[in-house]
């Protein structure tokens, strides 16, 4: 008889388990969900539909944002939500990417005949 109590129990572990795995990729440096300063706890992954390009950015917390790549300068555009993203290049070499409130800092080159912001 202690089996069937024992299934609800189960099922419970194994959501928690689920829903605590850390997100893959490549760690990135970004302030969401109200953080005053860049943190490395996003997680970005590469994709590709086609021709076209992806980044989607995963937070320890499971929120994500994906961003279309484009070879106009910009580095990438909101893929999804109502939200634009605006996107400034640093002289680091940093694409720093707002969408919201949020913001994610991406190690990425400048296309040497992109225009200049």
């Amino acid at each position: 008889m202690r089996a069937p109590a024992l299934l609800p129990l189960i099922v419970a572990l194994a959501a928690c388990s689920a829903a605590e795995e850390a997100p893959k990729g490549r760690v990135i440096d970004c302030m969401v969900g109200g953080s005053e300063k860049f943190l490395p706890d996003c997680f970005v992954e590469d994709s590709r539909v086609g021709e076209r390009r992806f980044l989607t950015v995963r937070h320890k917390d499971g929120a994500f944002r994906r961003f279309e790549m484009v070879d106009d300068g910009r580095g990438v555009i909101a893929a999804d939500g109502a939200d634009e993203a605006t996107a400034k290049w640093s002289a680091e070499g940093v694409l720093e990417v707002a969408v919201g409130k949020d913001r994610f800092r991406f190690p990425a080159r400048m296309k040497s005949d992109a225009p200049q912001p």
